[in-house]
């Protein structure tokens, strides 16, 4: 999830996988794919960069602890 801002400064978070478009027209809309709209305080490029950041932090490889060795797993000590 993102946190963004809307125009009375109270924050929200919102699930970036629902995100269809980012207008800026000039204030920035954000259209989810079920048709719900959002006007919020950030512009379209901050939108995108927060989106950025979410998705390559939900996409990182899981460690803990755990290294892949010979197609398996191997616990480090």
């Amino acid at each position: 999830m993102i946190r963004l801002s809307r125009f009375d400064g109270s924050t929200f978070y919102l699930n970036a996988e629902h995100i269809q478009a980012v207008e800026s027209t000039p204030d920035t809309h954000i259209l989810l794919t079920n048709g719900q709209r959002y006007v919020v305080r950030e512009s379209a490029e901050e939108v995108a960069a927060a989106v950025i950041r979410y998705q390559r932090e939900v996409r990182q490889p899981w460690h803990s602890g755990l290294t892949a060795y010979r197609g398996g797993l191997d616990r480090q000590s």
